[in-house]
């Protein structure tokens, strides 16, 4: 199936709202089980950074997960930093160790070489040009940073498309079935993202599938 690009930024506040409220505790917590088995151990203190950070969960769960990180968490959208904001005010202790970051890649507002640690959630198919996130990674991570990214797998026909989102949006709001719609159309093969990888000098980072509808690109940076 060919992919088909969307917007890159969730700028409408009902879009942000909808997908902030959408249950996303079972992909949220395997992208922790897999920063879990990339045994960061030393990333107790460790300085974070999620890019395309959206309503938080992910550094939420990240900073509940390691109690002594930072986090550095950047998104384009106003909207979305407005539900991350209202998140992190619900939990203080957590978001004392949360810098909000609004910006869009490649940022300027993010310093070179001082990550031990980059994170990215749903944000790849998002974008036109996927070598801006994996150029970022490259300029914010210090050598030997590990490195997660999980973003959505494009299927291999709409009709699975389709299945997914009645599987997995059946009961969710217009809005959010049709956002889910349209990141699966948009979303990149498991060949185009190691692709993209070579492409950007990032070839000892591994790409697999982890779900029937994610992808993953994990590992340590040389």
């Amino acid at each position: 199936m060919q992919r088909r690009p969307e917007p890159e930024l969730m700028t409408e506040a009902e879009q942000a709202r909808a997908y902030a409220q959408a249950d996303s505790s079972e992909p949220n917590a395997l992208f922790i089980r897999l920063l879990d088995a990339l045994k960061p151990g030393e990333l107790t203190g460790a300085r974070a950074l999620d890019l395309g950070c959206g309503p938080a969960d992910i550094t939420l769960r990240f900073l509940k997960a390691y109690p002594q990180a930072e986090c550095d968490a950047l998104d384009g959208s106003a909207a979305m930093l407005g539900e991350a904001r209202r998140a992190l005010d619900e939990r203080p202790g957590l978001a004392r160790r949360c810098r909000l970051v609004r910006d869009v890649l490649p940022s300027t507002r993010i310093p070179q070489s001082a990550y031990d640690l980059v994170l990215s959630n749903s944000l790849l198919h998002h974008l036109h040009d996927p070598q801006v996130l994996w150029q970022s990674i490259r300029t914010a991570a210090k050598p030997g940073a590990s490195v997660l990214v999980m973003d959505l797998m494009r299927p291999p026909s709409a009709m699975w498309a389709e299945s997914l989102v009645v599987a997995y949006a059946a009961d969710a709001p217009e809005v959010l079935r049709k956002d889910f719609r349209n990141s699966l159309f948009a979303a990149f093969e498991p060949q185009e993202v190691v692709a993209q990888l070579k492409q950007a000098g990032l070839s000892e980072l591994e790409v697999g599938v982890v779900s029937d509808r994610h992808l993953a690109v994990q590992g340590r940076l040389g």
